[in-house]
């Protein structure tokens, strides 16, 4: 009797040992922080920590003293070892301030007007710098944060607290965080006119252009004839003989396919070839602003009679007698019959 006793007690206590563990349930828990997204904190992944014997790490008991608190703890007292810093200290467990372990990190994109689509990697930055307090909250602000331009950062402010060309890449390097696009500008009648911003970039830096000749933005940069840029606006203000090949030089270096011809025929009414233009010779001892567009626009221009070269037009601006044989003289220069 005493033996079935004892038996049946022992299933007893086994049988409310088993109910109160079901009772229990052991679930992950979800933070809603305000400007850093949710934190999970799962049970089952910290009691299944082992130690290197084989036996659990933690228990229920090593976070749990069954007094129930409502206390909300900021990263501050984590890292003073309240809270999940307890043992997240570096020692027992991942440091605290390694902040991407726990919080969930993205990939980010600024929409510049300027300069397009910026991206800013969490990703990259934590790669280096494992301390997210580096910037977090000394230079930015969890959540949303002010627009900085460029100028602010040159002061150190934003990005510029880092990028200082100490620290990391200078701010002036800004092919590493805004794309350079190759630009291609119509230029009617003439081919169009290429600008190359790796080329440019090999030699300069970005703020040699920027925006003291020209604007990021360029949607805000007024068009510029050659005639402006000769004077030394645009691409004139390097492109004058002296840093660079100047604007009056050969076009072909910017104007891809420009073909000159090497000859030009012209004909009457009646289609019988009359004359010829040779831009071959021409070319050997001018330029080809000393023509275009002060004596001949691009394409095709207005025709011109003899006696209107005779008083300054066309051929006759420089065919005077002077500056060339004048339109007055042989014409079988010029003319075949």
């Amino acid at each position: 009797m005493r033996f079935a006793a004892t038996v049946l007690m022992t299933i007893a206590m086994l049988c409310l040992i088993a109910t109160s563990c079901l009772a229990i349930s052991l679930k992950d828990i979800t933070y809603n922080t305000k400007d850093a997204g949710k934190v999970v904190f799962s049970h089952n992944k910290h009691l299944a920590k082992k130690s290197a014997h084989g036996t659990p790490t933690f228990s229920c008991a090593s976070c749990h003293t069954g007094n129930k608190s409502k206390k909300h703890y900021t990263m501050a007292d984590m890292y003073k070892g309240q809270s999940c810093g307890a043992c997240h200290n570096g020692k027992q467990a991942f440091d605290a301030h390694e902040c991407s372990k726990c919080h969930q990190v993205k990939e980010i994109v600024y929409q510049v007007k300027e300069t397009g689509p910026t991206p800013f990697s969490h990703k990259k930055h934590l790669a280096k710098i494992k301390d997210c307090s580096t910037c977090h909250t000394k230079i930015y602000k969890l959540g949303k944060n002010p627009t900085v331009t460029m100028a602010e950062m040159g002061k150190g402010k934003s990005c510029g607290a880092c990028h200082d060309a100490k620290r990391a890449f200078g701010l002036n390097k800004c092919a590493k965080c805004h794309r350079s696009p190759e630009l291609t500008y119509k230029t009617p009648p003439v081919p169009k006119a290429k600008f190359s911003h790796a080329f440019h970039t090999a030699a300069y830096s970005c703020n040699d252009c920027h925006s003291s000749i020209v604007k990021p933005d360029m949607s805000k940069n007024k068009r510029v004839s050659m005639s402006e840029m000769e004077k030394g606006k645009s691409c004139g203000a390097c492109h004058d003989g002296k840093t660079a090949f100047p604007v009056t030089g050969d076009c072909a270096k910017c104007h891809t396919g420009f073909n000159v011809p090497a000859k030009l025929t012209f004909k009457n009414k009646k289609g019988s070839v009359i004359g010829h233009f040779s831009h071959e010779f021409h070319t050997y001892a001018y330029n080809c602003n000393d023509c275009h567009t002060k004596i001949y626009p691009y394409g095709n221009g207005k025709r011109i009679t003899m006696k209107q070269m005779e008083t300054g037009l066309s051929c006759g601006a420089c065919h005077d007698g002077k500056t060339a044989f004048s339109v007055k003289g042989d014409c079988l220069k010029c003319h075949k019959k």
